[in-house]
């Protein structure tokens, strides 16, 4: 008996469903328990007033940026497409770029999980993560929030890092 070689899983395959599992679960997570725990519009103080959970549901997009009526099916049909374009993009990626990966799997976590928000309740999107000061305050969001900023902000590194390495290669 032979024992067949094992097929070496990429190092940007495991980076990106893990990213977007961290992400997805997560978010999944820390808003059924923000919806349990919390009631809509009061603020609970967790470290003073820098960092409150605060309940809310956006119907719109980041910073409650609205398409009317058409919200719903309009924000739901854009994150698909970006969903579809952020897989196209892994599977592009070098097969040894764990951190593209792991950056792409952040954006693609937090788009799907609020895609299911807004699949789940036409109330919206559950926000409750509520930072700032008592005289300013950042727009309420969540994990999935977090999970493409902190993503997309990677990405940026990334390519910024990529491209002064491939200068200095000219």
């Amino acid at each position: 008996m032979t024992d067949t070689p094992r097929k070496r899983i990429p190092a940007k395959t495991t980076a990106f469903w893990m990213g977007a599992l961290i992400i997805v679960l997560g978010d999944f997570v820390t808003k059924r328990f923000a919806e349990s725990a919390l009631s809509l519009h009061i603020p609970n103080s967790v470290v003073g007033h820098w960092f409150r959970m605060t309940l809310t549901y956006n119907p719109g997009a980041a910073m409650n940026l609205s398409l009317g009526d058409f919200s719903r099916v309009g924000l739901s049909a854009i994150a698909i497409g970006m969903i579809v374009l952020l897989y196209r993009m892994y599977r592009e990626a070098p097969a040894h770029d764990a951190w593209q990966a792991v950056a792409l799997g952040f954006v693609t976590g937090g788009a799907l999980g609020n895609l299911i928000d807004r699949v789940r309740s036409a109330r919206g999107v559950v926000d409750f993560i509520d930072v700032g000061t008592a005289g300013w305050r950042f727009w309420t969001f969540n994990v999935a929030d977090a999970g493409v900023t902190v993503g997309a902000v990677l990405l940026a590194w990334l390519t910024l890092t990529s491209r002064a390495d491939h200068k200095g290669e000219a």
